[in-house]
C-alpha cells in the first residue's frame, strides 16, 4: 500500500508487508510516548477529529498521537453539536471540514459512512469506527499488542486465539479477524451466543485463508488451550432496545477463578475497552486488575504508538520524525511515573 495521501478505511487495504512497515514506524515512536523526546514534525498541521458516536480511548488517543507529533487537534464529539443535526449531508460536511484540516479521523454509527465521507474529502481520512463494520486502527494496535505480549518477532504464525462475547456487532473482532487472516495457521475459537456469532462472511474468509475456526457457546471449553483471550462487551447501542441487549449481558464473564481453571498459564487477556463493569455485565472482572497477563492497559498505550505511525505514514513524514526531535525539559520519569501511592491523610 502507498500510505502517503491514502484513506485508511478498512483492514482489507493492508497486506502483511504494510503491517510490518507500520509496526516498524510504531516502534520508533516509543521515546515520544514516554516523553523522553518530543518532535515537531507536524508543527502547524491540523487533525479534524470527528466523533459522531461516543468514544473515550479512540478519540483521545488519536488526538494525543497527533499532538505528540507536533500537530494541533480540532474536535467535534456529537452529531447534535454539528450541522449534520440540521440536515447537512456527509458530502457537504466532508468538503467543509477537509478544507480546515490536513487529515481527518472519523467515527460514525452507520456502517459505510466513513467511506462515503472520504469520497468527498480533500484530505486523507482514517476510519475510527463505522457502526458494526470495522475499526482498522484498533485491529492494528491489537495485533501489535499480541506480538509484544507473546514476544513474537516478525509475522504471527501458529497463534491460538479465543474471541469471546458479542461477535456479531463487535467491529473490533471483525477487523482483527480480517487482519489475522493475512498470516499462517491461526486457530480461532469463537465463543458467543448463537444469536451473536461472528458474521458468516468473516468466518468464510478465515476458512478460505486456511485457518481453523471453532464456534461454540460454551465459554469453559472455548477458553482452553489459547495463547490469547480477547473479550468484548455486549454492544448494546447496536440493539433495537436495551431489553434485547439484556438477554445476553453477563452471559460470558472472565474472573480470576475462571481464568485459573480454564486458561493456560500466561494466557494473554485482551479487551478493546470499555469493559462493562456494571454488576449485571462485568465481562472482565476487577479481580484480574493486577494479573500480569492482563494486557488491556498496555493495549491502550500501544494505541497511541500505532496512531502516531498511521499519521506519520499517511502524511508522508515517517522518515522526518527524528529530524525534528528536541529534548523534553519539563518531564522526568522519576517525578511523574514512579511516585509512591498516597497513604493516610496525604
Amino acid at each position: 500500500m502507498q500510505f502517503t495521501g491514502t484513506h485508511i478505511l478498512s483492514i482489507g487495504q493492508f497486506e502483511s508487508q504494510d503491517v510490518e512497515r507500520l509496526f516498524e514506524v510504531a516502534d520508533r515512536m516509543e521515546p515520544y510516548t514516554k516523553r523522553e523526546k518530543r518532535t515537531r514534525v507536524l508543527d502547524g498541521a491540523i487533525l479534524g477529529n470527528l466523533f459522531f458516536e461516543p468514544s473515550t480511548r479512540t478519540r483521545v488517543s488519536f488526538g494525543c498521537a497527533f499532538n505528540l507529533l507536533g500537530g494541533h487537534v480540532r474536535e467535534t464529539t456529537d452529531i447534535k453539536a454539528s450541522a449534520i443535526s440540521k440536515g447537512e449531508s456527509l458530502y457537504d460536511t466532508a468538503r467543509v471540514i477537509s478544507g480546515y484540516s490536513d487529515i481527518i479521523a472519523m467515527r460514525h454509527p452507520v456502517a459505510g459512512s466513513v467511506e462515503e465521507f472520504s469520497r468527498a474529502s480533500r484530505v486523507p481520512v482514517i476510519n475510527a469506527g463505522d457502526g458494526p463494520s470495522e475499526h482498522p486502527s484498533q485491529a492494528l494496535l491489537d495485533l501489535y499488542t499480541i506480538r509484544k505480549e507473546l514476544k513474537i518477532t516478525g509475522p504471527v504464525e501458529n497463534l491460538r486465539i479465543a474471541m469471546v462475547g458479542d461477535l456479531k456487532y463487535g467491529r473490533t473482532v471483525h477487523s482483527l479477524s480480517k487482519l489475522l487472516s493475512l498470516y499462517r495457521n491461526i486457530h480461532f475459537t469463537l465463543v458467543s451466543p448463537k444469536e451473536l456469532s461472528m458474521p458468516g462472511e468473516i468466518v468464510d474468509q478465515l476458512l478460505a485463508a486456511g485457518h481453523t475456526v471453532c464456534q461454540t457457546d460454551n465459554m469453559q471449553q472455548g477458553l482452553q488451550n489459547n495463547d490469547t483471550v480477547y473479550l468484548t462487551r455486549i454492544q448494546e447501542e447496536r440493539f433495537a432496545n436495551q431489553q434485547e441487549a439484556d438477554i445476553y449481558r453477563g452471559r460470558f464473564r472472565l474472573n480470576q477463578s475462571i481464568y485459573t481453571q480454564h486458561c493456560k498459564p500466561n494466557t494473554v487477556i485482551m479487551h478493546p475497552l470499555p469493559r462493562d463493569s456494571r454488576a449485571e455485565a462485568n465481562e472482565l472482572d476487577n479481580d484480574l486488575n493486577q494479573h500480569p497477563s492482563l494486557a488491556i492497559f498496555r493495549q491502550t498505550d500501544n494505541g497511541v504508538l500505532i496512531r502516531m505511525a498511521l499519521f506519520a505514514l499517511t502524511l508522508g513524514v515517517a522518515e522526518e520524525v527524528e529530524k525534528h526531535t528536541e529534548e523534553v525539559h519539563w518531564y522526568t520519569d522519576k517525578r511523574f511515573r514512579k511516585l509512591p501511592p498516597m497513604t493516610g491523610d496525604q
